[in-house]
């Protein structure tokens, strides 16, 4: 950076109260201006270090809304900030209860396979749902009856492995995306990839004679077998899919794929919803889903959900998210691709679209079936007077409201 340029920036950061940027000299990514904590007469300039890259991130932490009051537990984690581990033609990151201590109910994986890249074969204690961001994989399974299972998977796709449920997944190539990147849910906040069952693991752990003894096959058939695990690693190029479809004892009776996107979604001004639990996607018995997108401007509705946490994925766009906890607390973060979303069990809130385009992101829960409340329909159903005591709100307000749940308003 330029002398000219660093004062330009010192400049800005001594002013603060904007979230415009420092133009950068000589083609350089332009610097975040800095934001001062000032609300009206409440607050102060900051005087001491700062990062104003991260403070323009999170725009209503640093200067909260006058409706914010007491403390919450932080409710957002960025997969940027999770460690990231490399191997060949592949990585993983995670953000679990250590990298977000509230989400006690579920845990998230991002991961990314090269074309021929495998996921080596592996089960958990843990179900796992998965939603594919990216490209395109095969995934395997063989259940406790020998049934098999075998898919491919692209953009929008789910799947989900019940716990216990060895499976395989493997990138692949398809309309010039060199394999996949994927979000991985396990239905414990306490989950671990490094605690994953591994079958290179337990084969490199396992005496060869009892191999031999297992397999029925003669000692030196295992000479090759890895010394530790392989977890990620470029395996042979996928044939036909045709061809992995094994028989055993027949085709699992509830496939453990589903296409998301192939659902009608809920069309709404403002936005679209697609909802995704048990009773659309049968093997998907612990983790319940909706796909919301948002246009700018629009908003999730106020509301909460009766039966459970909520860990959200933000997949594309910017926006914001108050919670209400109950004891006169509430707090508003900011979220955009990429991070992590939490709101405890029955905690109200809703999602704004702060961003200039399109807000989608994904609800998952620990529960069979996807339920919400809606504030406006409960308002709308309970008598009137009622809720003019507690509102102050005309009898004409009050006819308006609708008697039905609106997902997405627009702005």
């Amino acid at each position: 950076m330029t002398d000219l340029s660093r004062r330009s920036l010192l400049a800005a950061t001594a002013a603060g109260g904007s979230l415009l940027t420092v133009a950068g000299a000589q083609g350089q990514p332009a610097a975040p201006a800095a934001q001062s904590p000032i609300r009206g007469k409440d607050g102060a300039s900051i005087l001491g270090p700062r990062n104003p890259a991260r403070e323009a991130e999170d725009p209503f932490t640093l200067r909260p809304p006058r409706t914010d009051h007491g403390t919450m537990p932080n409710l957002k984690w960025s997969f940027a900030d999770s460690h990231m581990r490399l191997e060949e033609g592949g990585w993983a990151r995670q953000t679990t209860i250590r990298e977000l201590p509230v989400s006690k109910a579920m845990a998230g994986v991002n991961m990314r396979l090269g074309a021929g890249v495998v996921r080596e074969m592996h089960w958990h204690k843990e179900a796992e749902w998965a939603y594919m961001l990216k490209g395109r994989a095969r995934i395997t399974a063989v259940d406790a009856q020998g049934r098999t299972f075998a898919d491919d998977v692209g953009e929008g796709d789910l799947w989900y492995f019940p716990s216990g449920i060895p499976h395989a997944i493997q990138g692949l190539s398809a309309d010039g995306v060199d394999g996949c990147e994927f979000l991985l849910v396990f239905d414990d906040g306490g989950f671990s990839e490094d605690s994953t069952f591994l079958l290179t693991d337990w084969l490199a752990h396992t005496p060869k004679e009892i191999l031999a003894k297992n397999f029925g096959l003669p000692e030196s058939a295992f000479a090759g077998v890895p010394e530790k695990e392989l977890y990620i690693f470029p395996g042979p190029t996928p044939g036909p899919l045709d061809a992995d479809r094994m028989g055993g004892a027949g085709p699992v009776p509830e496939p453990f794929s589903h296409r998301m996107l192939a659902q009608a979604p809920l069309s709404l001004p403002g936005g679209t919803v697609r909802i995704t639990d048990s009773s659309v996607f049968k093997a998907s018995k612990t983790i319940a889903a909706a796909l919301v997108e948002l246009q700018p401007g629009a908003i999730r509705e106020l509301h909460w959900h009766p039966n459970g946490d909520e860990w959200q994925f933000y997949i594309a766009g910017q926006g914001r998210m108050t919670v209400f906890g109950s004891e006169s607390k509430a707090r508003t973060f900011d979220y955009q691709a990429g991070d992590v979303g939490y709101v405890p069990f029955a905690m109200g809130h809703y999602i704004e679209n702060t961003g200039t385009t399109p807000l989608s992101f994904l609800e998952m829960f620990r529960s069979p079936t996807y339920a919400d409340i809606s504030l406006r329909q409960w308002l709308a159903l309970t008598p009137h007077a009622l809720v003019a005591a507690h509102t102050h709100l005309s009898a004409a307000d009050l006819n308006r409201l609708p008697g039905v749940k609106a997902p997405v308003l627009p702005g």
